[in-house]
């Protein structure tokens, strides 16, 4: 049986009490001194390819979700010249709809799973529930840690259920969603980063987008610190995922100036770096048609 105190010592490793203020801070210089240099159609093309193009809606049905893969398919015969986005994001019961209507190579079906997006139900059905969205078509899975657990410091509980969610994953990739929102100080995010990724994340994402505040460029900047410095330590490279409330492309822009400045350019594939959106993709294509462009549904 694990130990639970080699949680609190694996974080004794890093730096994990952050002044807010000097986040903030880190932050603004950078969009100061990076924002209009990237802000470019070639950024705006590689960013459209990095997004996980999500539909997480009360009303989804297997009709809807179809023909939102179709678009996907359409977008790759009608625009050749464009790399397409990276994944299709849906609730697990949906990833065999998207499995049976996707016709293109290269983009990913991603999943929500393991009581997306509270985490509150038993740890064995988060598991199964993952193992259930697997076996159904998703290659990607994205749970969110118990916030709960966390900020009671029950590491040992929370950290045992993201890895054994991993082991269920199979091949899949695991993006682990920190609510950052719900963490609320760039302490406890750094600590539920570097705890995270020790539970073996591929991925580390801001937020479900089902509460506010969601994504923040402050969470951000934190996460890819804790990245930076796992891949230091351990030699492993994980990816960050922003997601929940980026819509203009301005807004997108500035979270590529941060993993670019944060954890440089290795990190500026859709391997390492992704958008959760889905109203922003047709943002994205109008500035690049440089014109209005309705695509998505």
């Amino acid at each position: 049986m694990d130990n639970p105190d080699k949680y609190s010592l694996v974080l004794k490793q890093y730096d994990t009490e952050l002044n807010d203020g000097k986040v903030c801070e880190e932050v603004k210089k950078i969009l100061d001194e990076k924002m209009a240099e990237n802000s470019t159609k070639d950024v705006y093309k590689f960013l459209f390819s990095i997004i996980d193009l999500t539909t997480l809606s009360t009303t989804d049905n297997r009709e809807r979700v179809a023909a939102f893969t179709k678009r996907v398919n359409d977008f790759e015969s009608e625009h050749p010249e464009m790399e397409n986005v990276a994944a299709i994001c849906v609730y697990p019961n949906f990833a065999e709809v998207v499995r049976m209507n996707l016709e293109v190579s290269g983009v990913n079906i991603a999943a929500v799973a393991a009581g997306f997006p509270s985490s509150q139900t038993f740890p064995e059905i988060k598991v199964a529930e993952v193992a259930m969205a697997v076996a159904t078509g998703a290659n990607e899975i994205d749970i969110v840690i118990n916030v709960g657990e966390f900020l009671a410091g029950e590491y040992d509980e929370m950290c045992e259920t993201v890895s054994e969610c991993k082991a269920s994953c199979r091949e899949a990739h695991l993006k682990v969603i920190l609510e950052t929102g719900a963490l609320k100080t760039a302490s406890n995010i750094m600590k539920a980063s570097i705890l995270s990724m020790y539970s073996e994340a591929d991925f580390i994402k801001t937020s479900t987008g089902k509460m506010e505040p969601a994504a923040t460029l402050e969470a951000a900047y934190v996460m890819c610190k804790a990245i930076k410095a796992y891949h230091e330590k351990t030699g492993r490279k994980v990816g960050f995922k922003p997601a929940g409330g980026i819509v203009t492309p301005e807004e997108a822009v500035a979270y590529y100036c941060i993993v670019k400045e944060v954890l440089g350019e290795e990190w500026l594939n859709k391997e390492l770096f992704r958008l959760g959106a889905s109203r922003l993709a047709n943002n994205l294509l109008t500035e690049i048609f440089e014109k209005e462009t309705k695509f998505f549904i």
